[in-house]
């Protein structure tokens, strides 16, 4: 599945849970959230329809779910609910803005299909755990996200890329793996070089997704350690 595929399999999944927490939700509400045309809603509309989703459409008004439709929910038990709402305060102490946002928004669809007690309990818990300075924690990158998906669907990516000692460069490079410490660093084969290199991920000063795709590199974590430090 390319990276285009992804993100529009993304957009309608959130699309339906926008049409499951509204009672009406309309187009232009909908190209506004997403940034996408009024004319692509339509399309997504559609797909959702052809694929089961009964949507309904208001004269006027916009789009409904047919009364009594839900997708199953998936059960968390309550320790299963109280983990992840720990894990998000440790997500929002991360670096990268792009990976605190999508965290963010993952737990807040999870809260929505969780029981109504335990989701009371999950939001006391938020409301009651929190590391110092944890929401005003300095972000300095935002492709951590795309990297993500870059590495898991072998996407070539360009990058623009400057050095500590303040050399700008333009690499195609092939993502392996990424690694936190006190940054996000990217593992990956520079076509330039020719070899495996470290690519601190706030060093990325402009970044492309192409829609070419690498042969994956066979090989572990751990194989790469062994072989290369």
């Amino acid at each position: 599945m390319n990276y285009n595929k992804t993100n529009r399999l993304s957009r309608l999944t959130a699309i339906l849970i926008q049409l499951q927490t509204k009672r009406i939700v309309t187009a232009s509400e909908l190209a506004s959230k997403f940034d996408i045309s009024k004319r692509t809603i339509y399309r997504d509309i559609k797909a959702l329809e052809q694929s089961g989703v009964p949507v309904l459409t208001e004269e006027g008004k916009g789009y409904t779910l047919m009364e009594g439709y839900k997708v199953p929910p998936v059960m968390f038990t309550e320790k299963q609910a109280n983990a992840l709402i720990l894990a998000e305060q440790l997500v929002l102490k991360n670096k990268d803005a792009s990976f605190v946002k999508d965290y963010s928004e993952a737990i807040d669809k999870i809260k929505s299909i969780l029981r109504y007690t335990t989701k009371d309990k999950a939001n006391l818990l938020a409301n009651r755990t929190q590391y110092d300075e944890v929401i005003n924690q300095e972000r300095n990158s935002t492709n951590l996200s795309d990297l993500q998906n870059a590495l898991t669907n072998y996407s070539l990516v360009k990058i623009q890329y400057i050095n500590k000692e303040g050399i700008i460069t333009k690499r195609l490079i092939e993502p392996f793996a990424l690694l936190s410490s006190e940054n996000w660093y990217l593992v990956a084969l520079c076509r330039l070089r020719k070899e495996f290199r470290f690519f601190r991920l706030d060093r990325i000063q402009k970044m492309e997704i192409l829609s070419e795709n690498f042969e994956p590199h066979n090989l572990t974590l751990q194989e790469y350690f062994d072989k290369y430090h």
